[in-house]
């Protein structure tokens, strides 16, 4: 199974929505809250060239937001990155 990363913020209704997703195929996901760690805010922001949570990460590849995520799911990629095809 992959590796997910996603940077959130507590209060994210768009951050709850790409967990839910991500939760629905089985994947462990490293969950960095910026709110709770505001050090790694610049690290997220270093990392994707983007200021808004979520920021997701399968594998170390930037995916990009929530909409993104939803967008791979709808393509049906989402499945074959989280299985590491």
């Amino acid at each position: 199974m992959a590796k997910v990363l996603i940077y959130t913020r507590t209060v994210c209704p768009y951050c709850d929505q790409a967990k839910a997703l991500l939760k629905r195929y089985n994947v462990a996901i490293d969950e960095v809250n910026i709110d709770a760690d505001p050090s790694k805010a610049p690290e997220m922001m270093e990392k994707s060239q983007r200021r808004t949570v979520p920021q997701i990460f399968i594998d170390g590849e930037h995916i990009g937001g929530c909409d993104d995520l939803v967008e791979l799911e709808r393509a049906g990629k989402l499945k074959s990155k989280l299985d590491n095809k």
